[in-house]
């Protein structure tokens, strides 16, 4: 399993007090929101907030690609390591 990913796990879980759950029972590729994981708008919220703080990036909501980038745990990575790239991180 890759680093970053198993960090991303760790931060949904902390963040949404998800304490039923294990970062090796999130698969990487399951979706995180309604099937899958089964996250709503207000953990997208609670997580979008957690990971600008933890990561230092920005998230804007208007981007049309952000619901992709919340998908799933391998997306998310991908886009906060984009985003950290462009801020030279």
């Amino acid at each position: 399993m890759n680093d970053f990913e198993q960090e991303i796990k760790k931060l949904v879980i902390k963040t949404l007090n998800l304490e039923d759950i294990t970062p090796e029972e999130i698969d990487s590729e399951e979706r995180l929101f309604v099937d899958g994981l089964g996250l709503d708008s207000i953990d997208a919220l609670e997580l979008g907030v957690a990971i600008q703080k933890t990561y230092g990036i920005k998230i804007n909501a208007k981007n049309e690609d952000l619901k992709e980038h919340f998908a799933s745990v391998r997306s998310l990575a991908s886009f906060i390591k984009s985003e950290r790239k462009e801020l030279g991180a």
